[in-house]
């Protein structure tokens, strides 16, 4: 391991808004039992303003950037990668950011950290698409039902990305079952869109200004995640058609060059 992640994991522990919780004390009783951690239902001080995730936040500028647009709502952002959310962290600690918190977990134990009805709205920014594994996708039915067990009625999900075969299946999810899409465009950038958000736009990622400067165009997709019963597959998603006009994934190095493409 480098002496640069060295130095960041010993500094992010010094982070009052980076919560580090011990796998091993979540998984006491199994992966199907996880124990509720303390935040749970108690973010923020439980102050009732609207708390807003983004999930596989990486280094946290989309997270930092809406916490300061809106300062009278909450953010965390989730990653599992410690020496990426050391930047958005050290960046929240400097600028005495009241609203904003980082977790460090895996996004598949979220549910033992958020109460019922504590969280209003999930970002899904630049996910990896999983094109082999449904289950693996964020915006799947089996993370669906994750998330609906901790968001409000009404709550939102945006999903914001550069992978057509992943915006096409969450799309497929929506329809299957019935859920409300309000907002879904296929090029973010590349048509009058008056029905999106000003910030979906004027917020961007690391990767996406990186995308955008190759002309590669990004999608844009929210819904509302109401639904009893449970979530369905979606039986009319064509996966083999929609991975093969994509092609082969981009890969980026840690300085933003494309060093390969991936299936």
């Amino acid at each position: 391991m480098g002496h640069d992640k060295l130095r960041k994991f010993a500094e992010n522990e010094s982070f009052s808004c980076l919560l580090q919780p011990s796998s091993g004390e979540l998984l006491e009783d199994g992966f199907f039992n996880l124990k509720d951690h303390p935040v749970k239902g108690h973010w923020f001080g439980g102050s009732g303003a609207p708390l807003i995730l983004e999930l596989g936040c990486g280094k946290g500028e989309y997270t930092v950037n809406l916490a300061e647009r809106n300062p009278s709502n909450n953010y965390v952002g989730v990653d599992i990668k410690g020496a990426r959310l050391w930047k958005g962290a050290k960046y929240a600690t400097e600028h005495g950011m009241a609203n904003v918190a980082f977790l460090r977990t895996r996004i598949e134990f979220i549910k033992a950290f958020f109460a019922p009805g504590e969280v209003s709205e999930v970002w899904l920014t630049f996910s990896d698409p999983q094109m082999k594994s449904e289950n693996s996708r964020l915006s799947s039915p089996l993370f669906l039902d994750r998330y609906r067990s901790f968001m409000r009625r009404g709550g939102i999900v945006h999903l914001k990305t550069d992978s057509r075969f992943l915006h096409e299946y969450t799309k497929a999810v929506c329809e299957e079952n019935a859920l409300e899409i309000l907002s879904c465009t296929t090029d973010l950038y590349g048509s009058e869109n008056k029905d999106i958000p000003a910030e979906v736009t004027q917020v961007q990622t690391f990767y996406e200004k990186m995308f955008l400067d190759q002309g590669i165009p990004i999608t844009y997709l929210s819904f509302v995640i109401d639904h009893d019963g449970d979530y369905l597959h979606p039986s009319s998603f064509d996966s083999k058609f929609w991975r093969d006009a994509e092609g082969p994934r981009r890969s980026f190095g840690h300085r933003g060059h494309q060093v390969c493409d991936c299936e």
